[in-house]
């Protein structure tokens, strides 16, 4: 084969790599109301590989047109944008026929009850923008391959509930811990299960001790670590 076949050659196979390298990339779309935020989340993405910025908006109806025109794969979302209006977008936008769109939400300070909202929603990630660079692509990667993923900080009790085992429970308190993962309030609780409010505060007591979680919200982000609906980070 002459040389200038071999070249053809060659190049025929860097063409093609890169064809497919484009066709396997996830775009992402940032909604960030800091433009040097946004920046510094382009320039990231930028050098990850498998990873492709489309677009940068700063507003939730902006976001909302990008997604309806161009279908990205992840969307990252600034908590400051405004809780209930993100919970909201959120829930709207998952109703809707994005099947292939993933949500991640960011913010400088995320607490377990807001986490649990937002996953409950259709959050797949929950990050804090302090978290550093690695930790941040970890879980746009982790979320990117289909999984949910929260950082381990924003999660205060993730470590307590590994030396407890679900058969300690009695099957009232199994019930308890279900629902409260669903998100229903102590008299809903009552209500569904026939038993009165104060006899679900007693149950959640022992499931506290048993555990070792002290609050609901951290009981039900344990719950849906155990049955593997979201991973949490090692790094903060």
């Amino acid at each position: 084969m002459r040389q200038e076949e071999v070249q053809e050659v060659f190049r025929q196979d860097i063409v093609m790599t890169m064809q497919v390298q484009s066709m396997t990339k996830k775009t992402v779309l940032i909604c960030e109301t800091q433009p040097i935020t946004a920046a510094g989340l382009r320039s990231l993405l930028s050098v990850s590989g498998e990873l492709e910025h489309m677009a940068s908006v700063s507003t939730l109806d902006e976001a909302s047109e990008v997604i309806r025109t161009c279908q990205p794969n992840l969307v990252i979302l600034d908590k400051s944008l405004g809780i209930q209006a993100v919970l909201e977008w959120i829930t709207r936008i998952k109703r809707a026929s994005y099947l292939d769109l993933e949500v991640v939400l960011w913010g400088v300070s995320i607490t377990e009850a807001e986490a649990l909202r937002f996953l409950q929603a259709g959050a797949k990630g929950i990050v804090r923008k302090t978290s550093d660079p690695d930790t941040l692509m970890a879980c746009l990667r982790s979320v990117a391959n289909g999984s949910s993923w929260m950082a381990d900080s924003v999660f205060r009790e993730s470590s307590r509930m590994e030396r407890y085992s679900r058969s300690e429970l009695t099957p009232r308190e199994q019930q308890v811990m279900e629902l409260v993962e669903q998100g229903l309030k102590n008299k809903e609780i009552a209500r569904e299960l026939g038993i009165r409010p104060g006899t679900v505060k007693i149950h959640l007591k022992h499931i506290f001790e048993k555990t070792g979680v002290r609050g609901r919200y951290g009981l039900a982000l344990s719950v849906m670590k155990e049955k593997g609906l979201i991973e949490l980070s090692t790094a903060s």
